[in-house]
């Protein structure tokens, strides 16, 4: 049970700090920021990406040593106070002011939850899904998940496990280490391209372009502000043909790149929303990030088109003419069904019901990984725990919601960069 000195610190810091009428979302905005990087300062990682006015960032890291957790836990509940004072005008639907009072309210419960994780409060799976990212994730029984994997048993028979049989067939597509850039720079050259038919971009936006080792993901995107991008490819495990267009999709455009340019231009320096200059890492604008990033995917290469570009384009660059990319599609999308999987064997394994060697077996054989590849995904959940659910559940919510626009390409194009350019929380979709 929480100490009633610290219950009655929130109460009073929030009570004293319940909005005047000259409050505005302005003033709210100016202290989310300082907030936000403030508790950047107690945790790395915490804070994604700023490109605000570095003043505010030293202020931050000059009064963080003074601010203790729960003091900072009583700021975050104070300004969710005030912020939602402006989150119902008594209007019927919701105008952009009430987004944005709504959006800032949201990321402040997610701080608060990360605040007191970092106390050493400990959640639930579903529970730290829900104040981080504000939705409820299912957790399926593993055994739900067996007619998918007979699926995949018939597109790969013979001897031995069925990871095992996935794995040997799925390294005839391992992309050559000095292939690897050229068949990247295609791949995102051709998303690029795809998605600059449907939407104008700021000018002068751009990325580099580097590889790294010993990182828990397989690709990162690192945006710095003014509409550029740092996007990093992780070699640790080598690099399967598909994961050039998925990474450059969901990295660059219309993904990651193109979400966080699109906010600086429309949001940050179109409207003077100073609070999307600052990205929260464990908050909801990350279900919507990783979602609108996988979909994305989809959208820039509707039906087969992938499969078609990696055959004629990206199958010769990397020297792998002949190669059964047919089969190889089927099995990437028999194989996304067994996403959720994930999620019941990281709660099993964050809430200390199996151990680490039980969870690496478990992904072999609901996730079909092979040892090397269940360690990292393990690796992955041990660093940023429940933030797996963004990728899948993210993108089956947004896709729901931007596919309900209708059936038509320019359509679903339209919902998503609203989508991207507005400020959206997992409820709105």
């Amino acid at each position: 049970m929480r100490s009633l000195a610290v219950f009655c610190a929130l109460a009073l810091s929030a009570c004293a700090t319940v909005p005047a009428k000259t409050d505005s979302l302005d003033a709210i905005a100016s202290d989310y920021v300082l907030l936000q990087l403030t508790i950047g300062e107690k945790e790395a990682g915490y804070i994604d990406a700023y490109y605000g006015d570095p003043a505010v960032q030293d202020k931050a890291k000059t009064e963080a040593p003074g601010q203790s957790l729960p003091m900072l836990e009583a700021r975050t509940a104070a300004l969710k106070l005030r912020a939602e004072q402006f989150a119902d005008d008594g209007v019927e639907g919701l105008g952009m002011d009430e987004r944005r009072a709504r959006f800032l309210a949201a990321q402040m419960t997610a701080a608060r939850t990360r605040i007191r994780m970092m106390r050493g409060e400990q959640f639930s799976f579903v529970e730290e899904a829900q104040g981080l990212f504000g939705v409820t994730p299912e957790t399926p029984p593993l055994e739900s998940f067996d007619p998918a994997l007979a699926e995949i048993d018939a597109l790969v028979p013979g001897e031995g496990p069925l990871w095992q049989r996935l794995d040997r067939f799925n390294r005839q597509f391992d992309i050559p280490a000095d292939r690897l850039s050229d068949v990247f720079d295609a791949a995102i050259a051709e998303c690029k391209r795809r998605t600059l038919e449907h939407l104008t971009l700021p000018a002068g936006e751009s990325f580099d372009l580097g590889y790294v080792t010993d990182k828990p993901w397989s690709g990162y995107n690192y945006y710095k502000g003014q509409y550029h991008s740092r996007i990093e490819i992780n070699t640790d495990l080598p690099t399967r043909l598909n994961r050039a267009v998925d990474l450059g999709c969901h990295e660059g455009y219309p993904g990651h790149h193109v979400f966080n340019a699109l906010l600086e231009r429309d949001l940050v320096n179109g409207k003077g929303w100073v609070e999307f200059a600052v990205y929260p890492l464990y908050s909801p604008q990350s279900l919507i990030a990783e979602g609108s990033a996988n979909y994305g995917i989809d959208l820039a290469f509707p039906g087969n088109e992938q499969l078609e570009f990696e055959t004629r384009v990206l199958a010769p660059l990397a020297g792998l003419q002949g190669a059964d990319l047919a089969t190889y599609r089927k099995l990437n999308a028999a194989t996304r069904a067994l996403g959720p999987a994930r999620y019941t064997i990281s709660a099993q394994y964050l809430a200390g019901e199996i151990d680490a060697e039980k969870a690496k077996a478990l992904l072999q054989q609901y996730q079909l990984l092979s040892p090397e590849r269940a360690a990292q995904s393990l690796r992955f959940t041990d660093t940023y725990r429940s933030y797996i659910i963004n990728y899948g559940l993210g993108r089956d919510m947004v896709q729901a919601s931007i596919e309900r626009s209708g059936p038509g390409q320019a359509e679903r194009w339209a919902r998503m960069i609203r989508l991207l350019s507005e400020p959206t929380l997992p409820g709105d979709l």
